[in-house]
Formats: structure tokens, C-alpha cells, sequence
């Protein structure tokens, strides 16, 4: 993946509005040839890292939600470098109200025993939710959620399949749960606990959680 050309778009201001640049100018400021530039370009264009309009003095280069993506990991990797934190992930953002379906779910006996038994916790009826900020959002998106949790039909309906990955909050062990949906928020965590993490650690909606991935 060709991150520098694409770092060098976001520092043309490609990452805010579309920038219009040649093939030629792009050369210099990435010092190849124009006909590298142009390669450049193309793959990032092919790999839906920047979306291009050709006009007739040039072209408009945008960078797409996929190159933001990139970006924010790169910037993730080298905070995480710098930070002392060695391979610490964290997570941090703002307490949310949720859609109060946590505690049914949870209070489910398909998922509650597996929750007890992946998990080793019998996890309180209800979730943490957190409304991650911009830097958590690219960390999560490359965090495995490898903990399965299967469906079940509970007599005439049935309920879907989901992943967990294991967190510490403050200095109890908890675990964020992701529903199997096709357009589940990326910057929403649920996270379920075995005790009820807004009492124990005092915080209402607004409080700034900051939440350490454990493997």
C-alpha cells in the first residue's frame, strides 16, 4: 500500500475537500516522474483510497472513507509507538444512553450461559455504552473480535450470532459484545461486565471512559 502518496494527498488538504492536481504537479511534490505520479494515482484510485474527477485543466482528488481509514491506523500505529504503551491497545470515548435492549439480551439463558462460560463471568443485565472518539474508532477497526457467540431459536424465535474481545475497565474484567449486524455503528461499543459499571464507577452519560483491550 503506497501510504506515503496517500499522506502526501491528505497534506494537500485532499482529506478535507477535492484538491485539483495533475499527474505532473503531483511528480513534484512526491519527487518521481509524471508517469510514476500517474501509476500512483491509478492504484490508489483502484484500491478506493482516493476517488478521482477528470476535468479538463486536471483532475479533483478526493480521499474516500477508505483512505481516512488508512490514515487514522497509521496514526493509531504511530501513537501507540510513542505513547509508552507498548502493544496496549485502548479504546476512549463518551458514556451514551443506549437502546435499553442490553438487558434483555444479556438476561437471555442462549446467551448467558455461553457468556459464563466464554467469558468466565455471569455478566450484570445491561451494557456500557460508549460513544468512541475519532482515534478509538480506527483502533477498533483492527481489533479481532474473536470470542464466538452463537445464535439460538428460543421457541418460535430466533436470535443471531455475535463475537466478543475482552476489556478491562478501570480494574474490572468485561468484554465488548458486537451483534452479527450488517449496519452495526463503528463507533458505538457495548461492553457487558459482571457488575453494573455505571454505579461502580460512578459515571452517567458524557463521562469519558477510557477502556484497555486485553487479550
Amino acid at each position: 500500500m503506497d501510504i506515503l502518496s496517500l499522506k502526501k494527498l491528505a497534506m494537500l488538504g485532499a482529506h478535507r475537500k477535492p484538491v485539483e492536481l495533475s499527474s505532473i504537479e503531483f511528480a513534484l511534490h512526491i519527487d518521481s516522474s509524471p508517469q510514476t505520479a500517474a501509476r500512483k494515482l491509478k492504484y490508489l484510485e483502484d484500491e478506493r483510497l482516493i476517488a478521482r474527477q477528470i476535468l479538463h485543466s486536471g483532475q479533483l482528488i478526493t480521499i474516500t472513507e477508505n483512505g481516512l481509514g488508512v490514515l487514522q491506523k497509521e496514526l493509531n500505529d504511530y501513537q501507540e509507538i510513542f505513547s509508552g504503551n507498548g502493544s496496549k491497545k485502548f479504546l476512549s470515548g463518551k458514556v451514551i444512553t443506549g437502546l435499553g435492549e442490553g438487558q434483555y439480551y444479556i438476561s437471555l439463558e442462549g446467551y448467558r450461559t455461553q457468556f459464563i462460560e466464554k467469558l468466565g463471568f455471569d455478566p450484570y443485565p445491561g451494557t456500557l455504552n460508549i460513544r468512541l472518539d475519532t482515534s478509538s474508532i480506527g483502533i477498533r477497526k483492527g481489533i479481532s473480535a474473536n470470542i464466538k457467540i452463537s445464535g439460538f431459536t428460543d421457541q418460535s424465535r430466533t436470535f443471531g450470532r455475535g463475537s466478543c474481545f475482552r476489556v478491562m475497565v478501570k480494574d474490572i474484567r468485561g468484554a465488548v459484545v458486537v451483534p452479527e449486524r450488517t449496519h452495526y455503528p463503528e463507533d458505538i461499543i457495548e461492553i457487558i461486565a459482571p457488575v453494573n459499571l455505571r454505579e461502580y464507577l460512578n459515571i452517567s452519560d458524557g463521562s469519558i471512559v477510557k477502556v484497555e483491550v486485553i487479550k
